[in-house]
């Protein structure tokens, strides 16, 4: 298809905040925009989400002084793209918001973590970030991923079974935990009581959202040498890497040497006892550890989509100093 400047938007949709870039074909970004969260089963209305998806892409394409017209691909790789139905939604709601001229490329955003990793998209994917994505996909188009598994570990996951870990420990009802100061000194409670207070009570001052705060630090006590800690994060862990299996079997992919990308900000953390738990779970996998956010995997599926080749390192490099520089500012 052709199209007036040969432009390229790729999206990365995600529960706490929405990316989009526009770059030319030769790799070169033009502009970036983020905006709130996008994923339609999270927002609280379908309308919510797909404002906030068609705010954030308007807002890119000003900025790179250009117009759906000039588009020549465009990928949404998204948070709640998960059964027929949200597909068949977000193409006909996308194409009419922003006036494509054909329907965008929509994938789940960890068929689109998968791309960060994979050159030839074939294997299985981890994203971990405010929830966690998982799927696989064969290099023959067999494709199998589920945004509402039995058990779920993202941030804020993680952090809601610290923030349980901090109660126990307060009421007596559980072991001690390094947990528990930490805990308090982040949300400046006086005692675990108080601490459960403030996040239950009708008008409580902190909203359940943050408890992804705690991920982190509970990811670096998981590495030291609290138990209760690294007891929750390698369950979390089990759990990401069952769920690994299960998607590798669905297409039909041996664990024997199939690529394993683990991306996602919780999977930032220096801590290796988050990836070691999955990784027990698929012995023969080939883990990669993606370096770049998962917006990547979808500039470089619009890329593969125009038959265009870029080097995928320092288009990473730059996209990764994009979102950090967006972020502090």
């Amino acid at each position: 298809m052709s199209a007036g400047r040969g432009l390229l938007l790729a999206v990365d949709g995600g529960n706490s905040k929405t990316l989009a870039v526009v770059a030319d074909l030769d790799g070169t970004i033009l502009a970036f925009a983020r905006g709130a969260g996008s994923d339609i089963y999270g927002r609280g209305s379908v309308d919510v989400a797909l404002g906030a998806l068609a705010g954030t892409v308007q807002r890119a394409l000003a900025g790179a002084g250009a117009g759906p017209g000039d588009l020549a691909a465009a990928v949404f790789s998204l948070a709640g793209a998960d059964w027929p139905e949200d597909f068949a939604l977000l193409e006909a709601q996308l194409t009419a918001r922003l006036g494509l001229r054909r329907p965008p490329t929509l994938v789940n955003d960890a068929l689109g973590g998968l791309r960060v990793g994979s050159p030839c998209w074939e294997g299985v994917a981890v994203v971990c970030g405010t929830f966690n994505a998982v799927g696989a996909r064969h290099r023959d188009g067999r494709v199998f991923h589920l945004g509402f598994w039995p058990d779920r570990v993202g941030g804020f996951d993680l952090g809601m079974e610290a923030l349980k870990a901090v109660y126990r420990h307060g009421l007596d009802l559980g072991p001690p935990t390094r947990l528990t100061e930490r805990a308090l000194a982040l949300f400046e409670a006086a005692d675990p009581l108080a601490l459960l207070h403030a996040f239950t009570r009708r008008d409580g001052p902190i909203s359940p959202w943050k408890a992804q705060r705690l991920a982190p630090l509970l990811l670096d006590l998981s590495d030291q040498d609290d138990a209760v800690a690294r007891a929750i994060v390698r369950e979390g862990g089990r759990a990401l890497g069952e769920q690994a299996r299960v998607c590798a079997a669905r297409v039909g992919l041996p664990l024997e040497g199939t690529p394993l990308v683990l991306t996602g900000g919780v999977l930032q953390h220096p801590s290796p006892v988050l990836a070691d738990a999955i990784l027990e779970r698929l012995p023969g996998v080939t883990p990669i550890r993606a370096e770049h956010p998962p917006l990547l995997g979808a500039v470089l599926l619009a890329y593969d989509e125009l038959g265009r080749s870029v080097p995928p390192d320092p288009l990473g490099a730059r996209l990764s100093e994009t979102v950090r520089g967006e972020r502090a500012a």
